[in-house]
């Protein structure tokens, strides 16, 4: 999956894209700027790279911070709503996890949670992967664009369902 693929389905549908950042420093954000035409559908990032920032600037809950830590997919959830409330989009894609070397909030190295705040709601993903910090951030980066593909083709198909039985229903069924 790649972040051009990404961008097309988002421009095709009229929707935006906004991005909560930790583990990944920017990287997903980078991947998508990258793409030529990136500014129609992007509307930009936020690394929240310390726990403060997710609670102040993504309005994470404090309590669910200080309970489980920034490690958790409550966590990545609420950071994929609050970065698309804060900047405005369609769509919010967050990641938060370790890339190591040491283990951060009893979590061990590779313990990824990637989340797609949409329309539609929130999925999250968890990840175990292996590697070192490049690698684990770059494998971070590509199951946030995979789960955004996913949440943006599920909530276009369910559109097209409900758009299809409303359209029975007005011309009396089949």
């Amino acid at each position: 999956m790649t972040a051009a693929e990404a961008l097309g389905l988002l421009e095709r549908q009229g929707a935006t894209l906004a991005v909560a950042e930790s583990l990944t420093g920017g990287l997903v954000a980078a991947a998508i700027t990258a793409v030529p035409g990136a500014s129609r559908t992007f509307r930009g990032s936020v690394t929240a790279y310390a726990t403060d920032l997710k609670q102040d600037v993504l309005g994470v809950d404090g309590a669910l911070l200080a309970a489980r830590g920034a490690v958790d997919p409550r966590v990545a959830e609420e950071m994929a709503q609050g970065v698309r409330r804060r900047l405005g989009a369609t769509w919010g894609l967050a990641t938060t996890g370790v890339a190591g070397p040491d283990p951060q909030d009893g979590k061990e190295v590779g313990t990824v949670y990637v989340a797609v705040a949409g329309p539609s709601g929130t999925s999250v993903g968890s990840l175990r992967l292996d590697g070192d910090r490049a690698v684990i951030r770059a494998a971070t980066v590509t199951a946030a664009l995979e789960l955004l593909m996913e949440a943006v083709r599920g909530a276009r198909k369910s559109d097209h369902v409900n758009a299809r039985a409303q359209d029975t229903e007005q011309h009396g069924g089949i």
